[in-house]
């Protein structure tokens, strides 16, 4: 039998080395959610999806991996494309909890091909395309963040409170403090849009996060009904 070439065994280490260095090349994941009457009240508007009006709660946006240096990998696979076969069983959670706003009315598919592609493939040696999403749907569960401010007393009624006791409220009941996104509405009001988590590399457990958004709230933002 014939003995692989000193060459040949190089080009493998080397093809093997480059597997494992993107295996998990990040060093967490952002869980984001989004208010649905901040995606709403701007100028662009949005349109409800085409199952109907979403619930009053914030919606997944998405699960991404990050690094603690503030850089995040993205579509790292295009032979990997987004396969709603592969999902069938989580459509109808996903529509509850990850409804899209966007323009025109879709049933979803557009936004969940869009997060697997961009951020969902640099995490599949550890998350299947199944996997991911329901990790997703699963820390869902996990972080109730409407219900989580209204036990603070932190209503979405159009009222402004402190950007402090919005993180305060959530690092009081998950044990660790988020990330708070704002955007404006058509008034130039800074508005409540979007929370961000962090989790581990496993996607199953809220760690502190190593780095946070960029974020451009005013000391006190509306919190929109929708």
């Amino acid at each position: 039998m014939k003995c692989p070439s000193p060459l040949f065994l190089v080009l493998l280490l080397l093809h093997l080395s480059a597997a494992v260095s993107t295996a998990r090349d990040f060093d967490f994941f952002y869980f984001v959610q989004q208010w649905p009457g901040s995606y709403c009240d701007t100028r662009r508007s949005c349109c409800y999806p085409k199952t109907g009006k979403p619930a009053a709660d914030f919606g997944i946006h998405g699960l991404w991996p990050n690094n603690k240096d503030g850089s995040y990998p993205s579509n790292c696979d295009p032979d990997s494309p987004y396969d709603r076969s592969k999902i069938r069983d989580l459509i109808p959670t996903m529509q509850a909890k990850w409804p899209t706003l966007a323009c025109p009315s879709g049933d979803g598919s557009d936004f969940w091909e869009h997060e697997w592609e961009k951020h969902g493939t640099c995490s599949e040696s550890i998350l299947d395309q199944h996997s991911y999403f329901q990790a997703a749907l699963n820390l869902k569960k996990r972080a109730d963040l409407l219900g989580i401010l209204r036990g603070a007393g932190i209503e979405p009624d159009g009222g402004f409170y402190s950007v402090d006791s919005i993180t305060g409220a959530i690092r009081d009941a998950t044990g660790f403090t988020p990330g708070v996104e704002c955007n404006v509405d058509e008034s130039s009001n800074s508005q409540l849009y979007q929370i961000y988590l962090c989790v581990d590399t496993n996607a199953r457990d809220l760690i502190e996060c190593p780095v946070y958004p960029r974020s451009k709230c005013s000391s006190r933002i509306e919190f929109p009904t929708f």
